[in-house]
């Protein structure tokens, strides 16, 4: 069959699928089909980023797990470390004054870190920008205040 022969005049052999519809569908139907195209496509990208939030989820988990496992394995090192060094102090004096003496190295270690940590606190401004913007809504959109 002939472009003469479909009833819609003469089709140039070297135009494209999309000139083909353009010519023969009315706009409704291009309009039906490119919103029809486009919920597929929003689709299919929801998906894929679904897809992709799982895997990254899953390798997440397992990157925190061993995370984990090293500082299980990090804390028993400690242990052991502190437990070595009880007993080479307990070489020299009693087992008793050793212990205390490791005892109170990881208290002076905890106290330190735990300074230093109240100082990066204390160092936070919390959301400076959101309280400044927060300032400037003006009162008839504030619930607490009356409006004249």
């Amino acid at each position: 069959m002939s472009a003469m022969d479909a009833g819609h005049g003469a089709v140039p052999a070297g135009d494209s699928e999309a000139e083909i519809r353009a010519r023969n569908e009315s706009l409704g139907e291009l309009f039906s089909r490119l919103t029809e195209n486009l919920s597929i496509l929003m689709r299919q990208e929801v998906a894929l980023a679904k897809a992709e939030a799982t895997e990254s989820a899953k390798r997440a988990g397992s990157g925190i797990g061993m995370f984990a496992g090293g500082a299980v394995a990090a804390l028993l090192f400690l242990i052991f470390l502190s437990t070595a060094l009880m007993w080479a102090l307990a070489s020299g004096m009693h087992a008793g004054w050793a212990a205390l003496i490791v005892a109170l190295l990881w208290a002076i270690a905890a106290a330190v870190l735990v300074w230093l940590g109240k100082k990066q606190m204390d160092e936070i401004k919390g959301l400076p920008k959101t309280q400044e913007s927060l300032q400037d809504i003006p009162p008839t959109m504030n619930p607490k205040e009356q409006t004249p």
